[in-house]
């Protein structure tokens, strides 16, 4: 049975965490995503420590399995030739670049549109295209500071804080893939492609969301909250239990009756302070303190116990180690391991993209330039001496052609 995405041909010029995360799900759908990469480093990602050796790395490995990887130098007019033959056999130009260096490769709609009307042009950068950040290098953790994010992160406290993980790079991501088959949509539907232009500032802004609409529409000063809780609805935070933490809380009125009822506190419903949400946020530091008091009697694991029997929405505060043993993650097959030749087992966190009832492709990352020349041989048609001759001027390289020729020195 074909995958859901068996017939897409994505040639991606990605590096490092955004990039390669938005394709890592098309890849694990189906399409065949082509790495183009630079001799002899490659990705970044195949350098980050502490797990590297000889041009990968288990950081690499877990953003870029089931894909191909081809070196090709885009500088030399002979490579920009092979380039351009496969964008004539191809679906979509990916890449996660600096804004203005697609423009600067000839990688957007107007300079590949002559080549192939329908292919799909998709960039992925720090601020976009335009404007007067376009020029500029963009990261995850400088996006966060810009677009607010670490304003409102930590404890009220504490200084200016990042998310645990990179969050905004892998929504943005998430934001790529979807604007990626959005564009082949419409491609296929109507003959003719587009540029499709993600940010990772714009992405962070839109999940900022109603925090915009609020401060934007009626001056709300978004701050800081302590042990993680909302900004307006009380109480929906991190309690200390007798032997660790519990997320738990109150997003609705019936869910606010549910957790007082199930921790004995009826009192706390007959009190006039606790009746509303507008009246819980003034009141909230009474509030929490009774809470908190509650909770540092007993265990996470029985407060867990008598929470969810009751129906309301909690949650054991993890680490990263017992969120893989999760039942739940367990039984929905959410980590996963795959062998590798250098690597052995390598564990996974696996595609949350469920469609239909086909299999995730699952294969190690690759090697680099492990494709080259199948790529060249089989996808383009070149002959093996052709390749081999590409090879040997410098323009690819990989596993199974001959290294690039020493020009003597004169």
């Amino acid at each position: 049975m074909p995958r859901i995405l068996d017939d897409v041909r994505i040639i991606s010029f990605e590096q490092y965490g955004a990039g390669p995360f938005a394709t890592l799900h098309l890849a694990e759908l189906g399409a065949e995503v082509i790495k183009v990469e630079q001799w002899p480093e490659g990705d970044v990602g195949r350098h980050v420590p502490p797990y590297r050796r000889d041009g990968d790395s288990l950081f690499f490995q877990s953003l870029n399995r089931s894909k191909r990887s081809i070196c090709l130098d885009m500088r030399r007019a002979e490579g920009r030739a092979v380039f351009e033959d496969l964008v004539r056999e191809s679906d979509a130009v990916f890449s996660n670049l600096r804004g203005d260096v697609p423009g600067r490769l000839g990688i957007t709609y107007p300079d590949l549109a002559p080549l192939n009307p329908a292919i799909v042009c998709c960039s992925l950068s720090g601020y976009g295209m335009t404007g007067p950040r376009s020029d500029q290098p963009g990261f995850d953790y400088m996006v966060q500071g810009i677009a607010g994010w670490m304003s409102i992160t930590g404890e009220p406290d504490g200084p200016p804080s990042k998310t645990g993980l990179s969050a905004v790079d892998f929504a943005s991501g998430y934001a790529a893939a979807l604007a990626l088959m959005s564009g082949l949509h419409a491609a296929r539907r109507d003959g003719t492609g587009c540029d499709c232009d993600i940010s990772l500032l714009e992405t962070a802004l839109s999940m900022l969301n109603y925090l915009v609409t609020w401060a934007g529409t009626e001056g709300f000063v978004p701050g800081r909250v302590e042990r993680s809780g909302h900004p307006t609805l009380v109480p929906f935070q991190n309690f200390r239990t007798s032997d660790g933490w519990i997320v738990a809380g109150g997003s609705k009125e019936k869910f606010w009756v549910r957790l007082a009822q199930a921790l004995g506190r009826r009192d706390l419903l007959e009190d006039e302070r606790f009746a509303t949400f507008e009246t819980r946020l003034t009141h909230k530091a009474v509030l929490v303190a009774e809470l908190d008091a509650t909770f540092a009697q007993d265990t996470t694991a029985h407060w867990l116990s008598v929470l969810e029997a009751a129906g309301v929405p909690c949650a054991p505060v993890n680490s990263v180690g017992q969120a893989l043993d999760d039942p739940q993650v367990v039984a929905r097959e959410a980590v996963f391991g795959l062998p590798h030749p250098e690597w052995g087992d390598v564990v996974h966190a696996a595609s949350p993209m469920r469609v239909g009832e086909q299999a995730h492709v699952r294969r190690p990352a690759p090697a680099l330039g492990d494709d080259t020349r199948s790529v060249l041989v089989d996808e383009l048609g070149y002959s093996p001496e052709r390749a081999a001759a590409l090879a040997r001027a410098g323009v690819v390289a990989g596993r199974g052609l001959p290294e690039a020729e020493r020009t003597p020195a004169g």
